[in-house]
């Protein structure tokens, strides 16, 4: 499955926004994403962007590239399927975490259970969590994909997780875009002064 099968929708105003906020007000709130530095830090370093699509596109680019260090710092911000989030997440983070697994609200006992047990095997394995792409999927379905992966070689099962957390973060970063122009971050000073100017210029 491709990465880019989630279609943007962002704010109209918002593209001029991210091309032009402060960078460290904006890191913060790409790490609550996804908790890599190398994915935030060439994300903004790739600004501006021509459109929604083409920040998207680097998004995945950078994701699926990441080297294996990088994939484990971000699985750090992901709780197991079927498991509450930490509380080491903020809050914003965790009710994030909790809409993706809302397959798994309905899950009964045995499907619980064998999720658990599926997240201890493919752990002792890979010897990180099972990360999948869980919006919209239902428990049993998250539980199918487990088993299946559960095949993979740890090379293979690698390029998975890239995959899958390129959607993760492709989806999360949609969501932010899609924000109002109100709640995007804020513009270093000197573009706002520059914005400030050229509407001063523009009314003479």
């Amino acid at each position: 499955m491709d990465a880019t099968s989630t279609s943007p929708a962002s704010h109209p105003d918002f593209d001029a926004a991210f091309n032009h906020a402060a960078a460290e007000a904006l890191r913060p709130r790409l790490l609550a994403l996804t908790a890599s530095s190398a994915w935030a830090d060439e994300l903004l370093a790739g600004r501006p962007y021509a459109d929604t699509e083409s920040l998207l596109a680097a998004s995945d680019r950078i994701v699926t590239a990441l080297p294996e260090d990088e994939v484990d710092a971000a699985l750090a911000g992901h709780p197991r399927i079927g498991e509450q989030a930490a509380r080491t997440l903020a809050p914003d983070q965790a009710s994030r975490s909790a809409r993706e697994q809302s397959g798994m609200v309905s899950a009964d006992e045995e499907v619980r259970r064998a999720m658990t047990e599926g997240n201890a095997v493919y752990e002792e394995r890979f010897g990180r969590i099972y990360l999948v792409a869980a919006a919209g999927r239902s428990a049993e379905e998250l539980l199918a994909i487990l088993r299946h992966r559960l095949d993979n070689d740890p090379a293979t099962e690698l390029d998975m997780v890239r995959e899958q957390l390129a959607r993760i973060t492709r989806l999360r970063l949609t969501e932010l875009l899609a924000e109002s122009p109100a709640e995007s971050p804020a513009e270093s000073p000197d573009k706002s002064t520059e914005r400030a100017d050229a509407s001063k210029g523009a009314a003479r």
